[in-house]
């Protein structure tokens, strides 16, 4: 089978392509329930998979990605692991830690293109429709299944129908908060570049504003300017789409990667950890420790020191330490001195 194909890569984004043409077929009915004003959407999306398959292969045959995934895969049915799913991937607790503003923003614009991918895919593939057998009310049909029968002008209609416009506004919400942060904190502002940190909430925004805006002129205009602005908003949708794997938005669809290094840092936490070659504190698991190091000898940089210790057997506030007495000469690691927190105000 591989030798059929010329890269991993192409053999990946072949058999995930057909996989998907084979779930449009059975899913929209042998093709009969496609809407063909969405076709711009599903060629962005099939490019879109092409992106984000070269964008994780590339990522994830580096040497110390390759080690985590494989060892946090193998360690990833713990019990554990339901509850950082959920820590990681929907309620973002680790965001928590740094502050309520910033887990807002991250709520906002995290579930609100979650669950716009959740409606528009399923509408784009054909695999959910809506019909009107009976005078006042839609059935819900999903993958060829009569799932929902709900009245068309009852609140769970009212929730389908403008499912997309909510999201929208949470999407327009997160994006004004990070804006914000990004143009009045002097930390995030010293950090930030106009191409890659700006540009992507820009296509956010403008996504999100020209989606209203078809609501707008459906229900205020009667239709008028519809047909512009839905060619407007489909190329924005799809040129977002094809940049995602290739920009910072690619954390999205790499999220869940975090579990597997969860995953990994706990169990091997739980065997031993390492002490630190200075202090004697417990920093990291050994397992860790020594997959650092033979990680870095894969790729030949050695951090071997001259007084018999590896830079990765030092905890971080050491190290620093030990890097400045490179500088001067005088043994700061030494120093029993706990290090004062580097990100606190004033």
């Amino acid at each position: 089978m591989d030798r059929a194909f010329a890269s991993k890569f192409a053999k990946s984004f072949f058999l995930t392509v057909c996989a998907l043409l084979i779930l449009i077929y059975i899913g929209s009915r042998f093709f009969t329930h496609l809407d063909l004003a969405l076709y711009g959407y599903m060629v962005g999306t099939i490019v879109f998979i092409g992106g984000f398959f070269y964008r994780f292969i590339a990522w994830a045959d580096r040497p110390p990605t390759k080690l985590i995934l494989q060892k946090g895969l193998r360690r990833l049915f713990r019990r554990s692991t339901p509850q950082t799913a959920v820590e990681h991937l929907a309620t973002y607790r680790f965001i928590w830690n740094r502050g309520w503003y910033r887990w807002t923003q991250h709520v906002l614009l995290g579930w609100g293109c979650m669950l716009s991918a959740l409606v528009t895919f399923p509408l784009v593939f054909g695999w959910m429709y809506f019909t009107m057998a009976n005078n006042g009310f839609y059935t819900v049909v999903f993958f060829g299944i009569d799932v929902l029968k709900v009245k068309a002008d009852g609140a769970i209609a009212f929730l389908f129908y403008n499912a997309l416009n909510i999201t929208a506004f949470m999407v327009i919400g997160g994006v004004c908060m990070a804006l914000y942060r990004r143009l009045k904190n002097m930390q995030a502002r010293s950090e930030q570049t106009a191409v890659y940190d700006f540009l992507p909430l820009y296509m956010l925004l403008f996504v999100s504003i020209t989606g209203l805006l078809l609501t707008f002129c459906n229900v205020f205009l009667h239709g008028w300017g519809h047909s512009v602005v839905t060619l407007v908003h489909q190329w924005s949708v799809i040129v977002t789409l094809i940049y995602i794997p290739f920009g910072k938005l690619a954390h999205i669809p790499f999220r869940p990667m975090s579990v597997f290094a969860r995953s990994y840092r706990e169990y091997y936490a739980e065997q031993a950890m390492k002490s630190c070659r200075v202090c004697g504190t417990g920093f990291v698991s050994a397992e860790q420790s020594s997959d650092v190091i033979r990680v870095l000898k894969q790729n030949e940089i050695e951090f071997s020191m001259p007084e018999g210790f590896h830079l990765a057997e030092l905890c971080l506030p050491c190290r620093r330490k030990y890097r400045m007495s490179r500088f001067t000469g005088i043994p700061t690691h030494e120093i029993k001195v706990k290090e004062a927190n580097q990100n606190a105000r004033g």
